[in-house]
């Protein structure tokens, strides 16, 4: 993610200076960047010459005070928020004053890491999506203390760098992140309820989705939303309908495509078309221990399902304040999320529908999820 996050500054002309904690972890972040730009070249897609200039405004460096030459700090080690608060400490002792420090961080609250600086007014999140130099979707996350200038210099840098910077409220996931979620809980309850994970992913690249859910996760790798799952568990109300089979998953070492095997199994790097025994023996173990009788699952329902979980998580979130627009949720589930672009996104998706049937099948949504789904209201999101 950094050395991604680099090469979109260094596309646009900015300088960087790319820090690390020791001189293994520096080259090889150096090395992803030069690579990079030898394949681009290599592919006719980019001058010798511009690739050259490119990385001549690289500098990498393992000495902190280094921070006080730089006007923006972006943090992007990985989702633990004891580690993040631990940088941002330093960041804050070495950074120059007046500088914009943002941490990429893609579901915690940014409140905490502020916290941990003696200037929380110039904290705020920018959530980059992976890869960074190729996703142009980027969610500028304002703080609890965020000040409006550093609000503004993010929304300005995702300009310089290209790409579709959207305002969002300090809230776990933000915006993108939490509806996907929605969206992959709802998935999670059709496998118990009787289909299979190819069932869904079929589902919804049938309806236009990059990818489905499940091949998702294996590609992106089950231990991150295991350690988020993980995170949550102390908070979680043993009410709330919760599907363990990615747990279960992770258990016995099927992390994705890394390690060979998640949801599905992979042969020479390969997917294969249809799970295995043993998810589907996983599967059929979470149906039972619920209670649930399997039945076929068409592809419309699993599709309808899967909007409507969008649709619901959406209004919650407008809502709360977490987005200030309607479109802000569409731009962000179309540019960073594969939602089909012909649909224009989840609100576009749902003015389209009929609304007294849209809140009916809403309304079987919550009564099938039982305890602990709250039933957005629709009328502010589709009537703003």
């Amino acid at each position: 993610m950094g050395s991604g996050i680099a090469i979109s500054a260094l596309d646009a002309g900015l300088a960087v200076l790319l820090l690390e904690q020791d001189g293994a972890a520096l080259e090889r972040g150096r090395q992803r960047i030069t690579d990079h730009y030898r394949e681009r070249v290599a592919a006719g897609k980019l001058s010798a010459d511009a690739a050259s200039s490119n990385e001549a405004r690289l500098q990498t460096s393992l000495e902190w005070e280094r921070l006080q030459q730089v006007d923006l700090v972006i943090e992007a080690v990985f989702e633990d928020m004891a580690v993040k608060q631990e940088v941002f400490r330093k960041i804050d002792a070495h950074a120059r004053r007046g500088a914009v420090l943002a941490t990429n961080t893609s579901y915690l609250n940014i409140d905490p890491i502020a916290a941990a600086t003696l200037r929380p007014q110039d904290v705020l999140g920018l959530h980059f999506f992976s890869p960074a130099n190729v996703m142009k979707l980027l969610e500028v996350v304002r703080g609890a203390k965020t000040a409006p200038d550093v609000l503004a210099t993010g929304m300005a840098l995702g300009a310089t760098l290209k790409k579709m910077p959207v305002l969002t409220g300090n809230a776990f996931g933000f915006i993108g992140n939490r509806i996907y979620n929605a969206y992959r809980r709802q998935c999670e309850f059709m496998l118990e309820d009787g289909a299979w994970p190819e069932d869904v992913d079929n589902a919804l690249t049938g309806l236009g989705f990059a990818m489905g859910p499940f091949a998702v996760a294996d590609l992106s790798g089950l231990d991150i939303a295991w350690r988020m799952r993980k995170a949550q568990a102390a908070t979680r109300d043993s009410r709330e309908r919760y599907v363990s089979i990615l747990d279960q998953l992770c258990e016995a070492g099927r992390l994705g495509r890394k390690t060979g095997a998640g949801y599905y199994a992979y042969v020479d790097g390969k997917q294969e078309k249809t799970t295995d025994a043993a998810v589907r023996d996983m599967v059929q173990q979470a149906s039972a221990q619920r209670g649930i009788t399997r039945r076929r699952l068409a592809p419309e329902e699993i599709q309808r399902r899967a909007l409507l979980a969008m649709v619901n998580e959406a209004a919650l979130l407008f809502a709360e304040g977490v987005a200030s627009r309607p479109s802000d949720i569409d731009v962000v589930l179309v540019q960073g999320y594969g939602f089909p672009r012909w649909e224009g996104g989840p609100v576009f998706w749902a003015r389209q529908q009929d609304r007294d049937q849209l809140e009916n099948d809403l309304q079987r949504l919550a009564e099938e999820a039982g305890f602990g789904f709250t039933l957005g209201d629709l009328d502010p999101l589709l009537s703003t």
